[in-house]
């Protein structure tokens, strides 16, 4: 089972494997260099991704901050979900934290499984209860823990970002000041 096989099952559920074969024929190898874009808001998204390495930055810029919404990692998928699904303006700007390879479908292809593997709904029905649950855990870690609970659970479970990309955007992620989680930070060095 490929790579990309892989990140397919674990987000859509079981799936064959003659079904995944057709499903991961759809994606194609691209490639984003640090700092390129991805998707800027306002502008429709098209694709759905699956990152293969590299790290991708989900942010929306206000009038006085930028405000990170995720850190996407390889394994993730990637996308403004409600633009690709709705077609409407994205809402977030993703870019490339680092040089980035993508498993990619486009909104067309991605239009066409439904044709092509009678049981998608079920299977996409799974995919976005999954992407409701991940949000919904984010919403209770933000309205139960403490910025500290918060920055202790991230870090154990994401230590490689904290080495590779700035740590006012983990900050935002996490919903504190850059001075907030400094001091969490040093505290925890300690």
């Amino acid at each position: 089972m490929t790579e990309l096989e892989l990140y397919i099952k674990t987000y859509f559920g079981i799936v064959g494997s003659q079904d995944l074969k057709i499903i991961a024929s759809l994606f194609k190898p691209t490639r984003i260099k640090k700092g390129d874009y991805f998707l800027k808001s306002g502008r429709p998204c098209d694709k759905l991704s699956f990152i293969q390495s590299g790290f991708l930055r989900i942010f929306v810029s206000t009038d006085d901050k930028e405000v990170t919404q995720w850190i996407s990692t390889k394994g993730y998928f990637v996308t403004d979900l409600s633009s690709l699904i709705f077609k409407v303006p994205a809402r977030w700007t993703i870019q490339a934290l680092t040089d980035t390879e993508l498993f990619t479908i486009n909104r067309e292809d991605y239009a066409q499984i439904g044709k092509l593997i009678p049981q998608w709904i079920e299977l996409e029905k799974l995919f976005l209860v999954r992407c409701f649950t991940i949000l919904e855990d984010r919403i209770f870690s933000h309205l139960s823990m403490t910025s500290e609970e918060r920055y202790r659970f991230f870090f154990k479970h994401n230590k490689e970002l904290f080495n590779q990309v700035p740590l006012h955007y983990i900050a935002s992620m996490l919903g504190m000041t850059p001075e907030t989680f400094s001091r969490i930070r040093k505290k925890n060095l300690s």
